[in-house]
Protein backbone atom coordinates (compact mmCIF):
# COMPACT_ATOMS: atom_id res chain seq x y z
CA UNK A 1 0.00 0.00 0.00
CA UNK A 2 3.09 2.34 0.02
CA UNK A 3 2.13 3.62 -3.88
CA UNK A 4 -0.88 3.95 -5.38
CA UNK A 5 -2.34 5.81 -8.56
CA UNK A 6 -4.52 8.97 -7.87
CA UNK A 7 -7.48 9.36 -8.79
CA UNK A 8 -10.24 11.86 -7.08
CA UNK A 9 -13.26 9.94 -6.79
CA UNK A 10 -14.51 8.28 -4.11
CA UNK A 11 -13.87 5.01 -5.57
CA UNK A 12 -10.52 5.02 -4.80
CA UNK A 13 -10.72 5.59 -1.51
CA UNK A 14 -13.46 2.53 -1.17
CA UNK A 15 -10.51 0.85 -3.18
CA UNK A 16 -7.87 1.20 -0.88
CA UNK A 17 -10.43 0.98 2.46
CA UNK A 18 -10.83 -2.35 0.78
CA UNK A 19 -6.78 -3.65 0.27
CA UNK A 20 -6.05 -2.30 4.32
CA UNK A 21 -4.67 -4.40 6.22
CA UNK A 22 -5.54 -2.71 9.04
CA UNK A 23 -9.08 -2.00 8.30
CA UNK A 24 -9.94 -4.71 10.98
CA UNK A 25 -8.76 -2.54 14.05
CA UNK A 26 -11.16 0.51 13.31
CA UNK A 27 -13.73 -1.93 15.18
CA UNK A 28 -11.72 -2.00 17.92
CA UNK A 29 -12.86 1.68 19.16
CA UNK A 30 -14.98 3.66 19.56
CA UNK A 31 -15.69 5.58 16.65
CA UNK A 32 -18.50 7.90 16.55
CA UNK A 33 -20.84 7.30 13.06
CA UNK A 34 -22.21 10.58 13.05
CA UNK A 35 -18.18 12.36 13.11
CA UNK A 36 -15.37 12.34 11.60
CA UNK A 37 -12.73 12.36 13.80
CA UNK A 38 -9.00 14.28 12.34
CA UNK A 39 -7.70 15.17 16.07
CA UNK A 40 -6.17 11.71 17.13
CA UNK A 41 -2.63 13.79 17.65
CA UNK A 42 -4.33 15.45 20.20
CA UNK A 43 -6.56 12.74 21.41
CA UNK A 44 -6.46 9.25 20.99
CA UNK A 45 -10.18 7.76 20.75
CA UNK A 46 -10.74 5.10 23.53
CA UNK A 47 -10.51 1.78 22.67
CA UNK A 48 -12.54 -1.28 23.85
CA UNK A 49 -9.59 -2.75 24.99
CA UNK A 50 -8.18 0.07 26.74
CA UNK A 51 -12.10 0.13 28.67
CA UNK A 52 -11.83 -3.53 29.56
CA UNK A 53 -7.99 -2.98 31.05
CA UNK A 54 -9.84 0.00 32.99
CA UNK A 55 -12.79 -2.31 34.33
CA UNK A 56 -10.37 -4.88 34.75
CA UNK A 57 -8.36 -2.55 37.38
CA UNK A 58 -11.19 -1.03 39.28
CA UNK A 59 -11.99 -4.77 39.69
CA UNK A 60 -8.63 -5.49 41.21
CA UNK A 61 -9.11 -2.58 43.84
CA UNK A 62 -12.89 -3.46 44.38
CA UNK A 63 -11.37 -7.27 44.90
CA UNK A 64 -8.02 -6.79 46.49
CA UNK A 65 -8.03 -3.28 47.70
CA UNK A 66 -4.91 -2.87 49.64
CA UNK A 67 -3.29 -6.51 47.79
CA UNK A 68 -4.16 -4.81 44.81
CA UNK A 69 -0.36 -3.69 44.90
CA UNK A 70 0.65 -7.39 44.56
CA UNK A 71 -2.70 -9.35 43.17
CA UNK A 72 -5.22 -9.58 40.91
CA UNK A 73 -5.05 -8.69 37.14
CA UNK A 74 -2.70 -6.10 37.17
CA UNK A 75 -0.80 -5.77 40.18
CA UNK A 76 -0.12 -2.09 41.00
CA UNK A 77 3.67 -2.48 42.08
CA UNK A 78 5.03 -3.00 38.77
CA UNK A 79 2.55 -1.54 36.58
CA UNK A 80 4.58 1.04 35.20
CA UNK A 81 7.43 -1.00 34.65
CA UNK A 82 5.40 -3.58 32.38
CA UNK A 83 3.92 -0.79 30.48
CA UNK A 84 7.63 0.60 30.08
CA UNK A 85 8.56 -2.74 28.36
CA UNK A 86 5.09 -2.68 26.17
CA UNK A 87 6.27 1.24 24.88
CA UNK A 88 10.05 -0.07 24.51
CA UNK A 89 9.57 -1.43 21.08
CA UNK A 90 7.66 1.30 19.72
CA UNK A 91 10.70 3.65 20.74
CA UNK A 92 13.50 1.60 20.13
CA UNK A 93 14.84 0.55 23.50
CA UNK A 94 15.48 -2.23 25.87
CA UNK A 95 12.24 -2.44 28.70
CA UNK A 96 14.45 -1.61 31.05
CA UNK A 97 14.98 2.13 29.97
CA UNK A 98 11.86 3.50 29.80
CA UNK A 99 9.17 3.50 32.31
CA UNK A 100 5.66 4.79 32.26
CA UNK A 101 5.27 7.77 34.82
CA UNK A 102 4.53 11.06 35.29
CA UNK A 103 3.36 13.74 32.87
CA UNK A 104 5.25 15.10 29.50
CA UNK A 105 5.78 18.37 31.48
CA UNK A 106 7.29 16.76 34.56
CA UNK A 107 9.25 14.25 33.04
CA UNK A 108 11.23 17.18 31.53
CA UNK A 109 11.60 19.11 34.80
CA UNK A 110 12.85 15.27 35.94
CA UNK A 111 15.37 15.11 33.21
CA UNK A 112 16.71 18.13 33.25
CA UNK A 113 17.22 18.70 36.70
CA UNK A 114 19.12 15.17 36.60
CA UNK A 115 21.48 15.80 33.01
CA UNK A 116 21.59 19.29 33.33
CA UNK A 117 24.93 20.11 35.26
CA UNK A 118 26.32 23.40 34.06
CA UNK A 119 30.02 23.92 35.03
CA UNK A 120 32.39 27.00 33.82
CA UNK A 121 30.88 28.06 30.33
CA UNK A 122 28.77 25.44 29.56
CA UNK A 123 25.62 26.71 31.13
CA UNK A 124 23.27 26.98 27.93
CA UNK A 125 20.37 24.77 26.94
CA UNK A 126 19.64 24.53 23.50
CA UNK A 127 15.84 24.45 22.48
CA UNK A 128 13.69 25.87 19.40
CA UNK A 129 10.95 28.55 18.83
CA UNK A 130 8.70 26.08 17.11
CA UNK A 131 8.96 23.62 20.06
CA UNK A 132 5.35 23.48 22.46
CA UNK A 133 5.32 26.17 25.48
CA UNK A 134 5.35 23.67 28.17
CA UNK A 135 8.64 22.41 27.03
CA UNK A 136 9.99 26.36 26.76
CA UNK A 137 8.67 27.05 30.70
CA UNK A 138 9.81 24.15 32.06
CA UNK A 139 13.50 25.15 30.65
CA UNK A 140 12.95 28.67 31.93
CA UNK A 141 12.16 27.41 35.12
CA UNK A 142 15.02 25.25 35.54
CA UNK A 143 17.29 27.90 34.82
CA UNK A 144 16.16 30.08 36.94
CA UNK A 145 16.38 27.10 39.55
CA UNK A 146 19.90 26.83 38.97
CA UNK A 147 20.48 30.64 39.25
CA UNK A 148 20.88 31.58 35.17
CA UNK A 149 19.03 34.10 33.07
CA UNK A 150 16.45 32.35 30.94
CA UNK A 151 17.02 35.30 28.26
CA UNK A 152 20.54 34.85 28.15
CA UNK A 153 20.98 30.88 29.15
CA UNK A 154 18.39 29.64 26.84
CA UNK A 155 18.78 29.53 23.47
CA UNK A 156 15.95 28.81 20.87
CA UNK A 157 16.90 27.92 17.46
CA UNK A 158 14.85 30.39 14.60
CA UNK A 159 13.30 29.00 11.93
CA UNK A 160 13.65 30.37 8.78
CA UNK A 161 9.97 30.00 7.50
CA UNK A 162 7.99 29.86 10.72
CA UNK A 163 7.38 26.40 9.81
CA UNK A 164 10.49 23.94 9.69
CA UNK A 165 13.86 23.87 11.73
CA UNK A 166 17.09 23.67 9.61
CA UNK A 167 19.07 21.06 11.14
CA UNK A 168 21.86 22.75 10.00
CA UNK A 169 21.08 25.83 12.48
CA UNK A 170 20.55 23.43 15.08
CA UNK A 171 24.31 22.46 14.98
CA UNK A 172 25.49 25.96 14.53
CA UNK A 173 23.84 26.52 17.80
CA UNK A 174 25.92 24.00 19.40
CA UNK A 175 28.68 25.70 21.14
CA UNK A 176 31.16 25.33 23.64
CA UNK A 177 28.86 27.20 26.42
CA UNK A 178 26.18 24.79 25.48
CA UNK A 179 25.61 21.86 28.25
CA UNK A 180 22.38 20.42 26.79
CA UNK A 181 20.01 20.34 23.87
CA UNK A 182 16.55 19.92 24.47
CA UNK A 183 14.30 19.26 21.15
CA UNK A 184 10.94 17.76 19.37
CA UNK A 185 10.75 14.58 17.29
CA UNK A 186 8.22 16.15 15.27
CA UNK A 187 7.07 19.66 15.27
CA UNK A 188 4.05 19.96 16.62
CA UNK A 189 2.38 22.72 13.78
CA UNK A 190 4.11 21.48 10.68
CA UNK A 191 4.78 17.98 11.68
CA UNK A 192 8.17 17.84 10.83
CA UNK A 193 10.42 15.25 11.45
CA UNK A 194 13.82 16.29 12.89
CA UNK A 195 17.01 14.25 11.92
CA UNK A 196 17.02 12.83 15.55
CA UNK A 197 20.30 10.14 14.85
CA UNK A 198 22.64 13.05 12.61
CA UNK A 199 21.46 15.38 15.36
CA UNK A 200 22.87 13.22 18.82
CA UNK A 201 25.91 12.37 16.54
CA UNK A 202 26.54 16.03 16.16
CA UNK A 203 25.75 16.91 20.22
CA UNK A 204 28.14 14.35 21.61
CA UNK A 205 31.05 15.01 19.18
CA UNK A 206 30.63 17.99 20.86
CA UNK A 207 30.41 16.79 24.44
CA UNK A 208 26.70 17.92 24.64
CA UNK A 209 23.93 16.23 25.84
CA UNK A 210 20.90 15.53 24.06
CA UNK A 211 16.98 14.81 24.64
CA UNK A 212 14.06 15.08 22.76
CA UNK A 213 10.31 15.57 23.40
CA UNK A 214 8.46 12.27 21.30
CA UNK A 215 4.93 13.70 21.92
CA UNK A 216 4.17 14.10 18.52
CA UNK A 217 6.34 10.85 17.09
CA UNK A 218 5.42 7.76 19.80
CA UNK A 219 2.90 5.51 18.04
CA UNK A 220 3.07 7.08 14.92
CA UNK A 221 6.58 6.52 13.60
CA UNK A 222 9.19 4.22 14.25
CA UNK A 223 12.08 5.33 16.60
CA UNK A 224 15.73 4.11 16.89
CA UNK A 225 16.65 5.93 20.93
CA UNK A 226 18.83 2.88 22.29
CA UNK A 227 20.83 2.81 18.61
CA UNK A 228 21.11 6.39 18.00
CA UNK A 229 22.57 6.86 21.69
CA UNK A 230 19.80 9.23 22.62
CA UNK A 231 20.65 10.54 26.34
CA UNK A 232 16.96 10.83 26.98
CA UNK A 233 13.18 11.44 26.01
CA UNK A 234 10.14 12.04 27.19
CA UNK A 235 6.58 11.87 25.68
CA UNK A 236 2.68 11.73 26.58
CA UNK A 237 0.31 8.84 25.90
CA UNK A 238 -2.92 10.13 25.28
CA UNK A 239 -1.78 10.99 21.63
CA UNK A 240 -1.08 8.13 18.95
CA UNK A 241 -1.07 5.66 21.75
CA UNK A 242 -4.64 6.07 23.13
CA UNK A 243 -4.24 6.42 26.65
CA UNK A 244 -7.19 8.82 27.45
CA UNK A 245 -7.32 11.81 28.88
CA UNK A 246 -4.51 12.52 31.55
CA UNK A 247 -3.00 9.31 30.67
CA UNK A 248 0.24 8.76 32.35
CA UNK A 249 3.30 9.53 30.35
CA UNK A 250 6.36 7.79 29.72
CA UNK A 251 10.37 8.60 29.45
CA UNK A 252 13.57 7.06 28.23
CA UNK A 253 16.72 6.93 29.55
CA UNK A 254 20.20 5.79 27.95
CA UNK A 255 21.50 2.57 29.89
CA UNK A 256 24.69 4.25 30.22
CA UNK A 257 22.96 6.68 33.61
CA UNK A 258 21.95 3.74 35.31
CA UNK A 259 22.45 3.92 38.79
CA UNK A 260 22.88 8.05 38.72
CA UNK A 261 20.60 9.36 41.45
CA UNK A 262 17.82 11.24 40.13
CA UNK A 263 17.61 15.04 40.03
CA UNK A 264 13.84 15.02 41.72
CA UNK A 265 14.35 11.90 43.88
CA UNK A 266 11.06 10.20 45.38
CA UNK A 267 10.19 7.00 46.76
CA UNK A 268 8.89 5.21 43.65
CA UNK A 269 12.44 5.77 42.25
CA UNK A 270 13.83 3.31 44.88
CA UNK A 271 15.38 0.10 44.15
CA UNK A 272 11.90 -2.41 44.53
CA UNK A 273 13.41 -4.38 46.99
CA UNK A 274 14.23 -1.94 48.96
CA UNK A 275 11.36 0.57 48.67
CA UNK A 276 9.57 -0.69 51.94
CA UNK A 277 12.54 -0.64 54.15
CA UNK A 278 11.75 3.01 54.68
CA UNK A 279 15.15 3.96 54.84
CA UNK A 280 16.09 8.04 54.35
CA UNK A 281 18.87 6.92 52.57
CA UNK A 282 17.61 6.53 48.68
CA UNK A 283 18.38 3.23 46.61
CA UNK A 284 17.63 4.03 43.03
CA UNK A 285 16.62 1.52 40.66
CA UNK A 286 18.93 0.52 38.18
CA UNK A 287 16.99 1.17 35.56
CA UNK A 288 15.00 3.82 33.97
CA UNK A 289 12.07 3.30 36.96
CA UNK A 290 14.57 5.54 39.02
CA UNK A 291 13.04 8.52 37.27
CA UNK A 292 9.56 8.06 38.42
CA UNK A 293 8.64 10.06 41.34
CA UNK A 294 5.61 9.31 43.51
CA UNK A 295 2.74 6.60 44.02
CA UNK A 296 1.75 5.63 40.14
CA UNK A 297 -1.65 7.14 38.91
CA UNK A 298 -2.85 3.18 38.73
CA UNK A 299 -6.06 4.64 36.98
CA UNK A 300 -4.26 7.01 34.19
CA UNK A 301 -2.28 4.09 33.44
CA UNK A 302 -4.53 1.21 32.89
CA UNK A 303 -6.17 2.16 29.70
CA UNK A 304 -2.57 1.77 28.02
CA UNK A 305 -2.39 -1.99 28.65
CA UNK A 306 -5.35 -2.26 26.73
CA UNK A 307 -4.22 0.46 23.89
CA UNK A 308 -0.97 -1.04 23.59
CA UNK A 309 -1.83 -4.44 23.23
CA UNK A 310 -3.02 -3.44 19.87
CA UNK A 311 0.40 -1.95 19.18
CA UNK A 312 2.11 -5.20 20.02
CA UNK A 313 0.02 -6.86 17.45
CA UNK A 314 0.37 -4.81 14.39
CA UNK A 315 3.85 -3.29 15.18
CA UNK A 316 4.87 0.00 14.19
CA UNK A 317 5.80 -0.44 10.81
CA UNK A 318 2.75 -1.07 9.28
CA UNK A 319 1.21 1.84 11.28
CA UNK A 320 3.82 4.03 9.47
CA UNK A 321 3.01 2.74 5.91
CA UNK A 322 -0.46 3.34 6.19
CA UNK A 323 -0.14 6.52 7.67
CA UNK A 324 2.33 7.88 4.99
CA UNK A 325 0.03 6.81 2.45
CA UNK A 326 -3.43 8.45 4.30
CA UNK A 327 -1.50 11.66 4.88
CA UNK A 328 -0.08 11.21 1.01
CA UNK A 329 -3.55 10.24 -0.58
CA UNK A 330 -4.87 13.31 1.95
CA UNK A 331 -2.42 15.99 0.26
CA UNK A 332 -3.15 14.67 -3.31
CA UNK A 333 -6.86 15.73 -2.95
CA UNK A 334 -5.91 18.64 -1.27
CA UNK A 335 -4.15 19.72 -4.12
CA UNK A 336 -6.79 18.64 -7.07
CA UNK A 337 -10.13 19.75 -4.73
CA UNK A 338 -9.27 23.09 -2.68
CA UNK A 339 -7.09 24.31 -5.51
CA UNK A 340 -7.70 28.10 -5.54
CA UNK A 341 -9.43 28.39 -1.70
CA UNK A 342 -6.30 30.04 -0.45
CA UNK A 343 -4.83 26.76 1.35
CA UNK A 344 -1.18 26.54 1.79
CA UNK A 345 0.10 22.61 2.74
CA UNK A 346 2.44 23.54 5.58
CA UNK A 347 3.36 19.80 6.51
CA UNK A 348 6.64 18.26 4.80
CA UNK A 349 5.95 16.28 1.61
CA UNK A 350 9.07 14.42 1.95
CA UNK A 351 7.97 10.93 3.90
CA UNK A 352 10.97 11.15 5.82
CA UNK A 353 10.50 14.12 6.84
CA UNK A 354 6.38 14.12 7.42
CA UNK A 355 4.94 13.05 10.88
CA UNK A 356 1.39 11.81 11.17
CA UNK A 357 -0.96 14.71 10.13
CA UNK A 358 -1.53 17.12 7.14
CA UNK A 359 -1.04 20.95 8.26
CA UNK A 360 -3.53 23.35 6.29
CA UNK A 361 -2.54 26.81 6.81
CA UNK A 362 -5.55 29.87 5.71
CA UNK A 363 -5.98 33.60 6.99
CA UNK A 364 -9.26 32.09 8.07
CA UNK A 365 -7.92 28.82 9.87
CA UNK A 366 -10.13 29.35 13.28
CA UNK A 367 -13.60 30.34 11.47
CA UNK A 368 -12.68 27.39 9.16
CA UNK A 369 -12.17 24.68 12.01
CA UNK A 370 -15.18 25.87 13.77
CA UNK A 371 -17.12 25.58 10.42
CA UNK A 372 -15.83 21.82 9.89
CA UNK A 373 -17.04 20.91 13.30
CA UNK A 374 -20.88 22.23 11.96
CA UNK A 375 -20.60 20.04 9.31
CA UNK A 376 -19.27 17.30 11.27
CA UNK A 377 -15.34 16.41 10.95
CA UNK A 378 -13.37 17.66 14.28
CA UNK A 379 -10.33 19.00 13.45
CA UNK A 380 -7.57 21.36 15.78
CA UNK A 381 -6.68 24.56 15.24
CA UNK A 382 -3.30 25.87 16.10
CA UNK A 383 -2.09 29.74 15.79
CA UNK A 384 -2.01 31.83 14.06
CA UNK A 385 -3.52 30.08 10.85
CA UNK A 386 -3.03 26.15 10.82
CA UNK A 387 -5.65 23.66 10.57
CA UNK A 388 -4.02 19.83 11.55
CA UNK A 389 -6.01 16.94 10.55
CA UNK A 390 -4.27 13.42 11.66
CA UNK A 391 -5.75 10.75 10.16
CA UNK A 392 -4.99 7.81 12.84
CA UNK A 393 -3.74 4.76 10.87
CA UNK A 394 -6.18 2.10 12.98
CA UNK A 395 -9.35 3.92 13.34
CA UNK A 396 -9.17 6.64 10.43
CA UNK A 397 -9.99 5.25 6.74
CA UNK A 398 -9.55 6.60 3.17
CA UNK A 399 -13.24 7.32 2.89
CA UNK A 400 -13.13 9.40 5.70
CA UNK A 401 -10.19 11.52 4.29
CA UNK A 402 -12.33 11.63 1.33
CA UNK A 403 -15.24 12.77 2.63
CA UNK A 404 -13.64 15.83 5.31
CA UNK A 405 -11.88 17.44 1.93
CA UNK A 406 -15.35 17.38 -0.24
CA UNK A 407 -16.88 18.97 3.19
CA UNK A 408 -14.02 21.60 3.41
CA UNK A 409 -14.57 22.00 -0.68
CA UNK A 410 -18.93 22.52 0.01
CA UNK A 411 -17.16 24.87 3.11
CA UNK A 412 -15.42 27.12 1.27
CA UNK A 413 -17.37 26.91 -2.32
CA UNK A 414 -20.33 28.28 -0.13
CA UNK A 415 -18.34 30.46 2.75
CA UNK A 416 -19.88 28.64 5.32
CA UNK A 417 -17.21 29.70 7.28
CA UNK A 418 -17.98 33.31 7.18
CA UNK A 419 -20.79 33.35 9.88
CA UNK A 420 -18.58 32.35 12.45
CA UNK A 421 -15.18 34.66 14.28
CA UNK A 422 -11.32 34.02 13.61
CA UNK A 423 -10.63 33.44 16.55
CA UNK A 424 -9.81 30.26 18.87
CA UNK A 425 -12.32 28.99 21.21
CA UNK A 426 -11.03 28.20 24.98
CA UNK A 427 -9.73 25.54 24.18
CA UNK A 428 -8.08 25.09 20.54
Amino acid sequence: MNTYSFSPGRSLAVQLDEQDELGVYRKEFYVNPSTIYMDGNSLGLLSKRAELAVLESLQDWREHAIDGWTAGQHPWYTLSERLGALVAPLVGAEPDQVIVTGSTTVNLHQLVATFYQPEGKRTKIVADELNFPSDIYALQSQLRIHGFSPEENLIRVASRDGRFLDEEDIIAAMTDEVAMVVLPTILYRSGQILDMERLTAEAHARDILIGFDGCHSVGAIPHAFDKWDVDFAYWCNYKHLNGGPGAVGGLYVNRKYFGKLPGLAGWFGSDKMKQFDMEHQMTPAETAGAYQIGTPHVLSAAPLLGSLSIFAEVGIERIRRKSLLLTTYFMDLIAHELDGFGFTIGNPTDEKRRGGHVSLEHPEAARICKALKENKVIPDFRAPNMIRLAPVALYSSFTDVWEVVQRLKAIMAEKQYEKFENQRNVVA
